[in-house]
C-alpha cells in the first residue's frame, strides 16, 4: 500500500510540475460577471450577516480578549496553515516556498509552542501563503467568472474550486483527532474575528460608505487577487481584507 501511495505522489508530483509550465491566461480588463443578480443577493444577504452579527462579535471579541491573546490565536491559526501551504508549494514547483514554509512550521511548532508564538518571523522565514487557487493559476487555469458566496463572501470560479479542495485536503484537519481539531476551528473563528476587528474601518468603509458596495467589493477583490498572483502590479490593494474570506 505504502509503495503504490509513493507511486501516486510521484506520479502527481510530476504531472505538477509539467502543469507549472503552462501560463494562466490574463485576466479579462473588466469584470466578468454573468452572474451579478445572483451575486448581488447573496452580497446584501453577506452585507445583513455582517451588520448584525460579525462586525458586533468582532468588536466584542477585540474588546473583551486582551491583544497578546489575540495575536497567540493568530499565530496559532497561521501555523495550522503551512502544512497546506507546504503541499500547495510543491504542487506549484516552488521548492523555496515549501522550503521556508516547511522550516517556519517546524520552528513555531516546537519553540514557538504549537504556534503561539512566531520566532520563525524573527529569524527571516515569513509565511509565505499560498493556497489551491493559486497552484491552479499556476497551472494555467482562468480565473473564470466572479462569484460571491452567502457567508463566504467574494471568489472566483477557480478560487472557489480551490478553497473546496483546501478544505477538504488539509492535512492538519486530517491528521488531528477530536478534540484537537475543534481546538483548530475555534483558532480559525477567533483569527477571522480579529482581523475584522481590526480592519473595521477599511471594511465598514467599503460595504456601509460606498455608493454600490457590490462593485467596490468585486473590484478590490479581485485587484487584490491578481496583486496576489503577480498579475497586476499596481492598482492592488493591501489594505483589503475580506471579512467573509474561509
Amino acid at each position: 500500500m505504502l509503495q503504490k501511495n509513493g507511486k501516486a505522489m510521484v506520479a502527481l508530483g510530476l504531472t505538477a510540475l509539467a502543469l507549472a509550465a503552462c501560463a494562466a491566461p490574463p485576466p479579462p480588463s473588466a469584470p466578468y460577471d454573468p452572474y451579478e443578480s445572483t451575486n448581488r443577493a447573496f452580497h446584501g444577504f453577506n452585507r445583513g450577516l455582517d451588520r448584525a452579527l460579525l462586525r458586533p462579535t468582532a468588536k466584542t471579541y477585540g474588546t473583551l480578549v486582551p491583544v497578546p491573546v489575540r495575536q497567540g490565536v493568530s499565530n496559532f491559526a497561521s501555523n495550522l496553515d503551512l502544512p497546506g501551504d507546504v503541499v500547495n508549494g510543491a504542487l506549484q514547483g516552488n521548492p523555496e516556498r515549501v522550503v521556508q514554509n516547511t522550516f517556519r512550521f517546524a520552528i513555531n511548532s516546537t519553540i514557538g509552542l504549537a504556534g503561539l508564538f512566531d520566532p520563525a518571523t524573527v529569524l527571516g522565514l515569513t509565511h509565505d501563503k499560498t493556497d489551491f487557487g493559486e497552484t491552479l493559476h499556476v497551472w494555467g487555469v482562468g480565473e473564470g467568472p466572479y462569484l460571491e458566496f452567502p457567508g463566504l463572501g467574494p471568489s472566483t470560479t477557480r478560487d472557489a474550486v480551490g478553497t473546496a479542495v483546501d478544505i477538504a485536503a488539509n492535512p492538519v484537519s486530517a491528521l488531528l483527532p477530536a478534540p484537537e481539531k475543534y481546538y483548530a476551528t475555534g483558532a480559525k473563528v477567533g483569527s477571522k474575528l480579529g482581523d475584522r476587528d481590526r480592519y473595521s474601518e477599511t471594511i465598514d468603509s467599503v460595504l456601509y460608505d460606498s455608493a454600490d458596495s457590490y462593485s467596490q467589493t468585486r473590484l478590490l477583490y479581485l485587484q487584490n487577487r491578481r496583486f496576489e498572483l503577480g498579475q497586476e502590479t499596481s492598482g492592488g490593494s493591501d489594505d483589503f481584507i475580506d471579512p467573509y474570506e474561509d
